[in-house]
């Protein structure tokens, strides 16, 4: 029959505190099972590595870590800003973000004058008085000083065009200058001058744009010179002679008047005025009684009737506003005048060739006696140096019309552009008084230069 079956004896119960016999001192027990097993030493490992994976690091680790990334952060700022002021510098002055050469889009608004009072410095129709027209026109006009080798020398006007620091002046106020500083009249700015960026000039209409790091300027109200009226009482605002925040008044006293800058003998459409404008004044605004600016003042401009020692009591010219506002935007949208040429060269007109010749003892021969111009430079980069022309040689024509100064020079080459040739009859004096007459052609240059 089959075997008795055997009874398994009984698994002893374990108790909890309980140590085995012959054991070693007793373990510290934990609420958690260890990962420790004496059977798989490789298992333990294992284990106890997926535990310190799981724990997060110490906090003091965590404090390194976060303070060395702030650190790096930090340095890579700096350098950032290290970096970028290096290249400002490199790149040359700015003024409001502005950069000499950036070129950039203006628009500027002229307005028609207004109709009825809207202050009690205004009278019905609108018109300020001369205190009203101090009050409101003056915080948009700048006091301009001008620099060269740390030394100050000469001082203008100017009219602020745009909130942002844009300020008109002359040319001829900025020429030969290094260094620009501006002040302004209005009380709701700092009192303090600053220091300006020449944006261009072109002195071919005496025009010049400065730029000041500033905001929320008082731009200056532009009129319509066109609606201007022989007669209308006006008044000239600027910094004559150093006297900064004046204010002349008087009546436009001629219109259209075709008024030459006495650097380039260039005509103008001008104001006559017998506002007070001396030197200082120029840049400044001719405003009339609606606060508007209608012209440009200028004490380097002179008619063609004044007399050779002076000019006359009560005699003052303003380029209008609607000849200078095309000049004025391309000055602030590039920095120079589009269209410009020049041929290259430095002349005498025939009535002061044959004046010279007679200073020094000489004649000029009768065949050349009221035609041509005496040429007595020509430029390097010009197209004309590199022709059989000299110093010493006259121009008697330019495509086909006789030229004999420099208004007949550039009716010549009027409509004419960079790169376009120009046919000359030239004629030279030779050392036994006859007069060789020769042909040349040559390329005109685009002037950037804005020294015409």
């Amino acid at each position: 029959m089959g075997e008795p079956e055997t009874a398994s004896p009984a698994a002893a119960p374990v108790q909890a505190n309980s140590a085995p016999e012959n054991a070693g001192p007793p373990m510290l027990t934990t609420a958690h099972p260890l990962p420790f097993d004496d059977s798989e030493p490789f298992a333990q490992t294992a284990a106890a590595v997926a535990m310190a994976e799981e724990e997060p690091l110490p906090e003091y680790r965590r404090s390194i870590w976060m303070r060395l990334l702030a650190l790096f952060i930090l340095f890579v700022i700096v350098a950032f800003s290290v970096f970028c002021i290096i290249w400002d510098i490199r790149k040359g002055s700015t003024a409001g973000g502005y950069r000499a050469g950036d070129i950039i889009k203006v628009v500027i608004v002229q307005q028609k004058k207004p109709e009825g009072a809207d202050s009690e410095l205004m009278d019905a129709q609108g018109r300020y008085t001369f205190q009203g027209i101090a009050e409101t026109v003056m915080p948009s006009i700048a006091e301009i000083y001008t620099y060269k080798d740390g030394a100050a020398v000469g001082s203008g006007s100017g009219i602020i065009l745009t909130a942002d620091g844009f300020i008109a002046t002359n040319a001829h106020v900025v020429s030969g200058a290094e260094n620009y500083s501006v002040h302004l009249f209005d009380a709701e700015q700092d009192d303090k001058p600053y220091d300006a960026v020449l944006v261009g000039h072109d002195k071919k209409t005496d025009l010049a744009v400065l730029k000041i790091s500033a905001k929320n300027l008082k731009p200056a109200t532009l009129g319509d010179s066109d609606e201007a009226q022989l007669g209308e009482t006006v008044c000239a605002l600027g910094n004559p002679a150093g006297l900064s925040g004046s204010i002349t008044t008087g009546i436009i006293s001629g219109m259209n008047r075709k008024v030459r800058a006495e650097s380039t003998n260039y005509k103008m459409d001008c104001f006559q005025t017998d506002a007070a404008i001396s030197p200082g004044n120029s840049g400044g605004a001719l405003v009339n009684l609606y606060g508007q600016v209608i012209g440009i003042t200028s004490s380097k401009y002179r008619s063609n009737i004044l007399l050779a020692d002076g000019a006359y009591e009560g005699l003052g010219f303003a380029i209008t506003i609607n000849e200078a506002l095309p000049i004025l935007t391309e000055l602030m949208e590039k920095g120079y005048v589009g269209g410009r040429v020049r041929i290259g060269i430095q002349f005498y007109d025939n009535d002061q060739a044959c004046s010279a010749a007679a200073a020094d003892g000489k004649t000029v021969p009768k065949e050349l006696e009221g035609k041509g111009v005496l040429v007595m430079r020509v430029d390097e980069d010009s197209d004309l140096s590199k022709t059989s022309f000299k110093p010493g040689d006259w121009i008697l024509e330019m495509n086909g019309k006789a030229v004999t100064d420099y208004d007949s020079i550039n009716e010549a080459i009027e409509g004419c552009g960079a790169g376009d040739t120009v046919h000359c009859r030239c004629a030279r004096i030779l050392d036994d008084g006859s007069v060789k007459k020769f042909e040349i052609d040559f390329r005109l240059m685009e002037d950037q230069s804005g020294d015409y």
